[in-house]
């Protein structure tokens, strides 16, 4: 297990007001809203969620980094839990020649409104039910969306990446590493329910066997 940061760049790109974040407004209301991973999520008002989430290109230098990193060969067969619109799955049909994507989430309306040329490959569903054959992928990932599951929830979900994927495996995860990163990212957050140290999500991940890479994204 090696830890690999891909998308760093684009999270500190966002400045944050924490402390407007839980003074502005209703704090647990917004998460109640936000939870039901409809438009107030996507495409609402920024208190519930994204505030508008829209294709401008940016996960492009990450597929291109993934497909580097994890030297993806043409025809590679690519897996996306949590794949909300399918911005990153259609990056890599962009980068990689004949590439098969498939994503998964939660969000009907996400899928509903995700890229239209990769919107077939998207299925509602949840993280730890995947229903594709054992080792199906050449790479399998999920970026930001595991630690919104609660324990149980999110060992069946590492266990599944673990079962679909015969190479590559990715994570990416909310974290800290400090007392000021823990308050900041319990301000910030709407929908995280496990709160982990680096060090708490390496042993969460040994625990069901997986042998991917991870990264973690903090609130500075």
């Amino acid at each position: 297990m090696s830890y690999v940061d891909f998308v760093g760049r684009l999270h500190t790109a966002t400045s944050r007001d924490y402390l407007e974040r839980v003074t502005a407004h209703d704090k647990a209301a917004c998460a109640e809203v936000a939870l039901g991973w409809g438009e107030d999520y996507w495409d609402g008002a920024r208190e519930h969620g994204y505030g508008g989430y829209r294709y401008d290109g940016r996960w492009r230098v990450v597929a291109e980094a993934m497909v580097a990193h994890y030297g993806l060969a043409p025809g590679a067969r690519i897996l996306d839990v949590g794949c909300g619109k399918g911005f990153l799955l259609y990056e890599f049909t962009q980068v990689l020649e004949s590439v098969e994507v498939h994503g998964i989430d939660i969000s009907c309306y996400g899928i509903e409104h995700a890229k239209p040329e990769i919107r077939d490959r998207l299925v509602h569903g949840r993280a730890s039910a995947l229903s594709w054959d054992d080792g199906a992928f050449d790479l399998v990932y999920s970026i930001n969306t595991l630690h919104n599951l609660y324990n149980h929830e999110l060992h069946s979900a590492v266990c599944e990446m673990q079962r679909v994927g015969r190479g590559a495996k990715h994570i990416t995860v909310e974290s800290y590493r400090n007392e000021r990163e823990k308050v900041n990212l319990l301000y910030w957050q709407l929908t995280c329910r496990a709160f982990l140290t680096p060090q708490e999500w390496e042993f969460a991940f040994a625990q069901a066997g997986y042998d991917g890479d991870y990264g973690c994204i903090y609130f500075e």
